[in-house]
């Protein structure tokens, strides 16, 4: 028997948090995470197959446009590994400048539709495509 695929969960706030028992119903090992290091140097440890990080932007950022660019980058090298963030729907604009440069796999607003959530995930971990 092979074991359950690993699931990253990154709470730089409580967008993701809330979901954890779903993704443990959809059988995804679910590995949580605060601080963004400690998410990369887990990344490049053990790879899990879903990552799930909330987004946001601060204008007072210098050298970047969001919390997720050092995960991004992190998480490029693992094309197997599908990248998964919740957004709000103001921060749209800078999701899509961040997206241009590294890869997201899918991007749910807040608050995100479970529904949605639900067959990203399901697709995922059945080896499909998420969902438009």
């Amino acid at each position: 028997m092979s074991a359950p695929p690993g699931l990253l969960m990154v709470n730089a706030f409580i967008g993701t948090a809330g979901y954890k028992k779903l993704y443990q119903e959809l059988g995804y090992a679910v590995v949580t995470e605060w601080s963004e290091r400690k998410a990369i140097a887990l990344l490049r440890k053990s790879p899990p197959a879903v990552i799930v990080a909330d987004f946001y932007h601060q204008t007072d950022f210098r050298d970047r446009l969001s919390n997720l660019e050092s995960l991004l980058a992190a998480a490029q090298s693992l094309p197997a590994t599908r990248i998964l963030v919740f957004y709000e729907p103001a921060h749209q604009a800078v999701l899509d400048k961040v997206g241009a440069r590294l890869r997201i796999d899918a991007a749910l607003p807040l608050p995100v539709a479970e529904d949605r959530l639900r067959a990203t995930l399901e697709g995922w971990i059945d080896g499909a495509s998420p969902p438009p």
